[in-house]
C-alpha cells in the first residue's frame, strides 16, 4: 500500500515537467512572433515616413517654383504699370481735340457690312545739310550716286513724298506714292494689291518697286541710313528698280514663315532699269536698242524669303534673289543679277514701345553684264533712242554728233559685285546708334577705264550714325562717312551729314 502510493506520488510530477516545457515552448514561439510583427511595423512606419517627406519635399519645391513665379508675375505687373503711369502721363501733357468738334471719318466707311478705311493720307519730307572735303561735282557725278542722297555741301531736299493707301472693295487696295523735288514732281510708285486669293496667294499690279532684297521696296523714309548703299545704287540704280508690271507672291505651306514672289516688268524705264534696257548702258558702251519687242524682253523677278523666330525675343530674317533682263548693248546683251540677305532683330519682352532693341542687316550683290560687240553702223537708230532719252534731250550736242565711239567694240561680261552689312543699336527710348560698312568691286574694263568709272570702281565706305527720334512723327540723324575710292582726286573723302525728317498724316507701317 505504501508502495502504491509512493508511485502515485510520482506521476503527476512527470507530467508537470511536460507542461511546464511545452508552456515554455509557446512562450518562445510567441515571444518571437510578437519580435517579428514589431519590426515589421517599424519597417511599414519608417517607409510611410519616408514617403510622406517625399511628398512633402516635392510640395516644398512646388511651393518655391510657385512663389518665384509670383515674384516675376508682380515684377512685370509693376513695369507694367510704370509704363501705364508714364504712357498715361505723356497723353495728358499732349494737347488733346475736343471729342465734342471732332469731325467723323471723311475717307471711310463700310462694303458689304466690313468696316474699310478708304484712304490714309500722309506726307513726309526730308532735307539734310553737310560738308565734305569732297567737291560738289564729286559728291553729285558719283560719290553721292542715289537719287535721294545729299548731293552737294550745304542743303538738299531729299525728298516730299505724298502717300495715299487704301481700300478699293473687300477684294483690293491700293497704293499711291508722289515724289516732289527741287527738280519737279514724279510718280514714284501706283499699284493694286489682291487681299482674298486662295491657297496663300497675293497679286500686285502696276507701277512699283521691284520685291528685290531689303531695301530696293522701301521708300527712303524707312531707311535707317541717310544714303543709299553704294552697291544698290550702281546695280539697282539712284531711284530704285522700278517699273510697270506684275507680281504674285505665294505663302507656301511651310512650318515657318516661307514666300516666294514672281515677277515680270518692263526693262526699258531708263534711270529706274539702269542694268537692263536703260540707253545709258553699263561701262559706257552705247546703248543701241531699248524697245520691248516680245516677252523676251521683260525684266524678271524670282524671290524666296524666309522667317524665324529663334526665340521669344530674337527674329531672322532670309532672302535669296535672282533677275534677268536684257541689257540695251545689242541682241546679245543680257544681265543676270543674284544676291543674298540677312535681316536679325532684338527686342526684350519688358521692351518700352520698342526700345531697347538691336537690328543688323545685310545685303550681297552680284551682277553680270553681257554686252554685245558694238559696230559704228550699228548707230543710226541708237543714235535716235539715244537723242531721245532725257539725258542728250537738251539740245547741247552737234547736229550729227550722236555722242556713240566711232570704233568697234568687243563683246565682254562686266562682272560687278559688293555689299553692306549695318548694324543699329537702340539703348534708349527715343535714341539709336550704329555703324554701316559697304565694299563695291568690279571686273571687266569700262570705256575709259573702270578706275576712272563712278560707277565700277573699287569702293570702300564706313558710315557711324546718331539718331534721335522726339516723337514717333520725327526724326534727327548724324552720319558721317569716310569713302575711299580712285575715282576721287584725292583717292578718299571725309563727309558729315545731319538729316532732319518729319511725317504727318497716316502712314501704314511697312513690311519688316
Amino acid at each position: 500500500m505504501v508502495r502504491l502510493l509512493s508511485c502515485s506520488t510520482k506521476v503527476p510530477s512527470y507530467w508537470g515537467a511536460c507542461g511546464a516545457v511545452i508552456f515554455a515552448t509557446f512562450l518562445c514561439c510567441t515571444a518571437a512572433n510578437a519580435e517579428e510583427n514589431v519590426r515589421g511595423e517599424i519597417d511599414a512606419l519608417r517607409r510611410e515616413i519616408q514617403k510622406l517627406q517625399r511628398t512633402r519635399d516635392a510640395q516644398q519645391q512646388r511651393i518655391d517654383a510657385l512663389e518665384e513665379q509670383l515674384r516675376k508675375l508682380e515684377r512685370k505687373a509693376a513695369e507694367a504699370t510704370a509704363n501705364e503711369a508714364l504712357e498715361r502721363a505723356v497723353r495728358e501733357a499732349q494737347p488733346q481735340p475736343s471729342t465734342a468738334s471732332a469731325p467723323a471719318p471723311i475717307w471711310g466707311g463700310t462694303v458689304a457690312g466690313m468696316p474699310l478705311r478708304l484712304l490714309d493720307l500722309s506726307f513726309d519730307a526730308m532735307v539734310a545739310g553737310g560738308w565734305s572735303t569732297a567737291t560738289d561735282n564729286e559728291l553729285e557725278g558719283g560719290l553721292q550716286a542715289g537719287g535721294h542722297d545729299p548731293i552737294r555741301r550745304g542743303f538738299t531736299l531729299q525728298q516730299g513724298e505724298i502717300s495715299l493707301i487704301g481700300a478699293v472693295d473687300p477684294y483690293f487696295t491700293g497704293e499711291a506714292h508722289i515724289l516732289t523735288t527741287t527738280h519737279g514732281v514724279e510718280l514714284e510708285e501706283a499699284f493694286l494689291t489682291t487681299t482674298s486669293l486662295p491657297y496663300g496667294l497675293q497679286a500686285e499690279a502696276g507701277y512699283m518697286l521691284t520685291e528685290y532684297g531689303l531695301l530696293n521696296p522701301l521708300h527712303p523714309h524707312a531707311w535707317d541710313w541717310i544714303d543709299q548703299p553704294v552697291i544698290l545704287s550702281r546695280l539697282l540704280g539712284p531711284e530704285g528698280l522700278r517699273s510697270p508690271g506684275v507680281r504674285v507672291g505665294w505663302l507656301t505651306p511651310l512650318p515657318w514663315f516661307s514666300e516666294l514672289h514672281f515677277g515680270a516688268q518692263n526693262a526699258n524705264e531708263g534711270e529706274f532699269t539702269p542694268s537692263f534696257l536703260s540707253a545709258d548702258a553699263v561701262g559706257g558702251r552705247p546703248g543701241v536698242r531699248t524697245s520691248t519687242r516680245s516677252f523676251g524682253d521683260l525684266l524678271y523677278l524670282l524671290r524666296w524669303e524666309n522667317f524665324w523666330n529663334l526665340t521669344p525675343h530674337v527674329g531672322f530674317k532670309f532672302g535669296s534673289n535672282l533677275l534677268h533682263g536684257p541689257n540695251s548693248t545689242g541682241s546679245d546683251g543680257e544681265t543676270w543679277i543674284y544676291g543674298l540677305d540677312f535681316k536679325l532683330r532684338w527686342r526684350p519682352e519688358n521692351n518700352f514701345r520698342g526700345w531697347p532693341f538691336f537690328l543688323w542687316q545685310t545685303e550681297v550683290h552680284k551682277r553680270d553684264y553681257t554686252a554685245s560687240h558694238f559696230l559704228p553702223a550699228q548707230t543710226e537708230s541708237s543714235a535716235q533712242a539715244l537723242r531721245l532719252h532725257p539725258r542728250h534731250s537738251g539740245g547741247d550736242e552737234p547736229p550729227g554728233d550722236s555722242g556713240l565711239p566711232t570704233e568697234p567694240i568687243a563683246e565682254d561680261i562686266l562682272r560687278d559685285a559688293g555689299f553692306y552689312t549695318q548694324a543699329l543699336y537702340g539703348f534708349r527710348y527715343g535714341w539709336a546708334t550704329g555703324v554701316r560698312l559697304e565694299y563695291a568691286s568690279g571686273r571687266g574694263q569700262s570705256l575709259g577705264g573702270r578706275a576712272s568709272d563712278p560707277l565700277r570702281s573699287d569702293r570702300w565706305r564706313v558710315s557711324p550714325l546718331l539718331v534721335w527720334h522726339p516723337t514717333e512723327y520725327s526724326r534727327l540723324r548724324l552720319q558721317y562717312n569716310y569713302d575711299r575710292t580712285p575715282f576721287l582726286s584725292d583717292k578718299d573723302a571725309h563727309t558729315v551729314w545731319l538729316g532732319a525728317e518729319i511725317l504727318y498724316g497716316r502712314h501704314p507701317a511697312h513690311k519688316y
